[in-house]
């Protein structure tokens, strides 16, 4: 029996220091069915529906459901995220009862290319590019392979592997701080990284040049 509660608490011990290891297991991106992950995250995925309001969210479940939640609790913490637009798809922590939203994003305006200024040099933009399904890339960074995106617990989730380095996937997670039309932050315990929409290339030191009717319709 005493070797028997040895070996048991050896067990026991190896599975603690496992699941305290620095890195979050890896789990697939959202992609609709979102019953996968029901038990280990709270997030309800969903669609942003025509009964939404000022302080009001209703959302169409991806099971099928749809909810009124308040969102004032998210409001008063500043944890409503990229605004509330019917159609696009959100990603909402609720509290226990499910009857109020704690952090409310907006999946459709988080993705797109975000850039900042290089910082080596400031002389070019380098940035991410996050895509539909989860993917997510690199724009103008050599030495970082991004990998995938998702959200989960309302933190936005990325994975990436170094160049030159072990080759090993590294998982990050990040509290969002600002998400909008143009700008997007997130930070982690150590870092702040502020990006800004990529606009086209055409867009750059290109004139609009309006034709008569439009000149008219301004004046």
């Amino acid at each position: 029996m005493k070797k028997l509660a040895v070996f048991t608490i050896i067990a026991a011990a190896v599975c603690m220091m496992a699941a305290c290891g620095g890195k979050s297991e890896k789990v697939p991106f959202d992609n609709g069915d979102s019953a996968e992950v029901a038990n280990a995250d709270p997030t309800i995925y969903g669609v942003c529906a025509d009964g939404t309001a000022m302080n009001t969210l209703q959302l169409i479940t991806d099971t099928g459901d749809t909810l009124s939640l308040d969102i004032s609790t998210a409001q008063e913490n500043n944890q409503v995220f990229g605004g509330m637009h019917v159609g696009d798809r959100m990603a909402v922590v609720p509290d226990a009862e499910k009857q109020s939203a704690l952090i409310v994003i907006n999946q459709a305006t988080l993705l797109g290319n975000w850039v900042m200024p290089n910082p080596l040099d400031g002389s070019d933009e380098v940035g991410i590019s996050i895509k539909e399904g989860g993917i997510a890339e690199g724009i103008e960074q050599s030495s970082i392979v991004y990998k995938t995106w998702r959200l989960t617990r309302g933190k936005l989730e990325i994975v990436l592997m170094r160049e030159g380095g072990s080759e090993e996937d590294e998982y990050y997670q990040y509290d969002i701080v600002k998400l909008g039309a143009d700008s997007l932050v997130y930070k982690d315990g150590d870092e702040t990284f502020e990006y800004s929409r990529q606009k086209p290339k055409e867009e750059y030191g290109k004139e609009v040049q309006l034709e008569d009717s439009q000149n008219e319709f301004f004046m």
